[in-house]
């Protein structure tokens, strides 16, 4: 309990409340009773001013551009680490020895087979589908051929399922990838890492052998690094709030990759590749500046600024080495796009407009460039998205279900309706 306390006074009546220090971060006021203490609830459109849960596992300082995953800065995580040491991690609260990892890893490795029966789920969507709905689609259905680890009182049946979901989201994305350009799907190899084996089954084909580029594998392990885990947006909220009620696991990482979905969430690196292709070219840029600067004018630089970041969002950083990497490997390195993208990025960080408004590149300004290199199509990106978050999503709803403070989400409202009406016969009705 702490010893620290706010005061709300209404009228003549006041009442006390605690506030609560975190390890790092600004203090909490606890409200969970101000509606039995005062008969009033807070109004806090998008719970921006609202902490939803107790958690360990993320950090951000949005202010600083700061990211933390159990307290590694993801600059180092993502330098000097790989992604199944970061799942390890955000799963477990440790980095793992080196036995330790070699376990997760072997365990990771031979769930990455989908049952085969999942393959005809397939057909039955249409072949013009959006690899986001099949996605929505198939996760969803895990829980029907995986019933055996749905039981959320479990501990062992929880850690089973979070393992069965990161090891199966590279396949099922990789299927549904093949799906929608009409490719036969590739089954995983065991003797692959994780990133080149998505890589493999992405792009491997029947009639050629294909060996995975490892600067390109490397990229892809960075970008699921990057991807993991946020805090609490709206995906990770969602599956959070959705396992409060009780759901199964693979229920509730379907409802995260639904959230994911919007195209002011995951949809968002599309957005920003789409925007540079509009610019089209460096000389057209100050065409588009000066709209972004319009008031009037409904056009906006995606890419830029964040909910969350208010300074530089350290993973666009990285993710602009790592955009430079794949583009040198696979000789773009005179990608259109990309000399867009960097004078963009100068305006943006020299012009007052800018600055003043903290409108800082994202992680989303460079992904799209990165991930287009690789080979995938837009409609893939926020699918990839969702792989890479999987984990994130897992950590914390396995958390929130060994919170003993848990209850099941429900948000109140202001309501701005109608009162109480009585009901008029339909002759009577005007």
């Amino acid at each position: 309990m702490s010893d620290k306390t706010a005061k709300l006074t209404i009228g003549d009546q006041s009442w006390d409340f605690n506030i609560s220090s975190g390890s790092i971060g600004p203090d909490v006021m606890d409200i969970a009773s101000l509606y039995k203490q005062t008969g009033r609830f807070t109004l806090d459109p998008g719970f921006t001013s609202t902490a939803s849960c107790e958690s360990k596992i993320t950090y951000i300082d949005g202010d600083q551009g700061t990211l933390l995953y159990r307290g590694y800065p993801i600059e180092q995580l993502a330098e000097h680490g790989d992604f199944l040491e970061s799942c390890y991690l955000l799963l477990y609260g440790e980095l793992p020895t080196r036995a330790e990892k070699d376990d997760f890893v072997h365990r990771v490795t031979y769930h990455t087979m989908i049952h085969d029966q999942m393959s005809s789920f397939f057909k039955g969507y249409r072949r013009d589908a959006h690899p986001m709905a099949v996605m929505t689609g198939t996760v969803g259905a895990l829980s029907s051929f995986y019933h055996d680890s749905t039981d959320i009182s479990d501990p062992h049946l929880r850690m089973v399922a979070s393992l069965r979901m990161i090891a199966k989201m590279p396949t099922i994305a990789a299927m549904a990838y093949k799906y929608h350009v009409g490719q036969p799907f590739v089954y995983p190899r065991n003797d692959l890492d994780y990133a080149s084996n998505f890589l493999h089954m992405c792009f491997a084909v029947p009639c050629e052998d294909y060996k995975v580029n490892p600067v390109l594998a490397r990229a892809m392990d960075r970008i699921f690094i990057l991807h993991a885990d946020h805090e609490q947006n709206a995906s990770t909220s969602t599956v959070r709030l959705a396992g409060s009620s009780g759901a199964n696991p693979f229920a509730c990482i379907a409802a995260g990759i639904a959230c994911l979905w919007g195209p002011s969430h995951g949809g968002a690196n599309e957005a920003a590749l789409n925007m540079l292709s509009e610019i089209g070219s460096v000389d057209r840029i100050p065409e588009y500046v000066a709209r972004a600067k319009d008031k009037n004018d409904p056009f906006r630089l995606m890419g830029f600024g964040h909910r969350v970041y208010k300074n530089y969002d350290p993973r666009a950083r990285i993710m602009q080495k790592t955009c430079h990497e794949v583009l040198a490997e696979l000789g773009h390195q005179d990608d259109p796009l990309l000399e867009v993208a960097m004078e963009l990025e100068k305006v943006a960080l020299t012009d007052p407009y800018f600055v003043d408004k903290k409108l800082y590149p994202n992680i989303d300004f460079y992904s799209g460039i990165t991930l287009r290199a690789l080979g995938f199509p837009t409609t893939m990106f926020t699918v990839l998205f969702a792989l890479a978050r999987t984990v994130g999503w897992i950590a914390q709803w396995k958390e929130m279900i060994e919170d003993p403070s848990q209850r099941i989400g429900r948000p109140r409202q202001l309501y701005t309706g109608y009162a109480e009406r009585d009901y008029q016969p339909i002759d009577q009705r005007r």
